[in-house]
């Protein structure tokens, strides 16, 4: 972990079953954030993010975050609605999502300093990211893009931390959920 790097944390719940579908999108708009990190998956639903920062990144804080994903059982759920928040980004809704908000509830609880999207939603809807609205993409698109991939039925196992920046995207830590 290096502090004094343009980046961010993100607690987030990875979904392989998409990877190709998002790692794909992830080149073909902005090569910087492919990681070279093989435990690095791009496809995933946020459960917190921005978290903290390298400097609050202690053996305290991590165990806390430990804590909460052995409370948390894994689960399953089905990513196949397409939808757009109003800001244009374009992306699948997990059903059931409560599991998803339950755990972004418990993290936000435990970290109050990280609210989920630095506060700027006034509603935290779970989603895995998919694409944005643009001169070339319209949902539309998107949903016809990815209609091989969907639905994907995926099992939430494990709760991720990790880092964000151009170049140096990586898993700094992992935790199985309900272990």
């Amino acid at each position: 972990m290096s502090s004094g790097v343009a980046g961010h944390s993100v607690l987030q719940v990875p979904v392989p079953q998409l990877e190709p579908f998002v790692l794909s999108r992830t080149r073909h708009y902005d090569t910087d954030y492919v990681s070279a990190d093989p435990r690095f998956v791009h496809a995933h639903v946020t459960a917190l993010g921005p978290f903290l920062d390298t400097v609050a990144l202690t053996d305290e804080a991590l165990d806390l975050v430990g804590g909460i994903a052995c409370a948390t059982g894994p689960f399953e759920f089905t990513l196949e609605s397409v939808d757009t928040f109003p800001n244009g980004i374009i992306h699948l809704l997990p059903e059931p999502a409560h599991p998803f908000a339950r755990l972004t509830g418990a993290l936000w609880d435990a970290f109050p300093q990280c609210p989920p999207y630095a506060g700027a939603f006034a509603d935290v809807v779970p989603h895995l990211t998919l694409d944005a609205l643009s001169d070339d993409v319209t949902e539309e698109s998107t949903r016809a893009l990815v209609s091989g991939h969907v639905p994907a039925r995926c099992r939430a196992d494990r709760l991720d931390l990790a880092w964000y920046e151009p170049g140096g995207c990586r898993v700094l830590r992992s935790w199985p959920l309900g272990a």
